[in-house]
């Protein structure tokens, strides 16, 4: 059975492919890791491989692109000022728990200023959630903007190479050593 080519619509399409990309990519990596073949990416998003890379040169690219969104959602939740540093970890848990490909990301080419763009943004979200948390005693205040990021990448790490079943659990554990060390002394 012949399959029928889509038709090419130009650069209206544009905005719709590179949303298609992105998505699939979240779907691709969070099923295979940031290794995936980018053709699976291209593939499941329903474009070809010269719309992939017209929008997104290289695999950074497209990650970063799935990422951003990811600290995105994070810098509005800690927007809410009811929001914790326990909420802000467990979110950073569970989008790892979906996909370890940003670990994956982070520790192939850390230098990338692409890379660094996102950890400086994670910083901040976690700088300012940190603050209110020690100013309402919930965290102590040896507690640092770098050691809540030590341990978040800590446990990503663990995560990463954790079979995916025993994720919740390892990520559950691992949360009850941070959340005493953090603890007010």
């Amino acid at each position: 059975m012949a399959t029928i080519p889509k038709a090419n619509r130009g650069p209206s399409a544009g905005p719709e492919n590179r949303r298609a990309l992105i998505e699939a990519a979240r779907e691709v990596f969070a099923t295979t890791g940031f290794a995936s073949p980018l053709t699976a990416v291209a593939r499941r998003a329903g474009v070809g491989q010269g719309s992939l890379y017209r929008h997104f040169p290289d695999r950074t690219a497209l990650a970063i692109a799935v990422f951003d969104e990811n600290i995105a959602a994070l810098e509005t939740f800690v927007d809410r000022p009811e929001s914790t540093l326990d909420d802000l970890l467990n979110r950073v848990i569970e989008q790892t728990l979906v996909s370890t490909a940003f670990i994956d990301m982070i520790t192939a080419d850390p230098h990338d200023p692409r890379v660094l763009h996102l950890s400086e943004r994670f910083s901040a979200v976690v700088g300012r959630l940190l603050a209110r948390e020690q100013e309402a005693g919930r965290i102590g205040e040896h507690v640092s903007t770098d050691d809540v990021f030590l341990a978040v990448s800590m446990l990503a790490g663990v995560l990463a190479r954790s079979d995916a079943d025993d994720r919740p659990e390892v990520a559950r554990r691992a949360w009850s050593l941070f959340h005493a060390a953090f603890t007010p002394r």
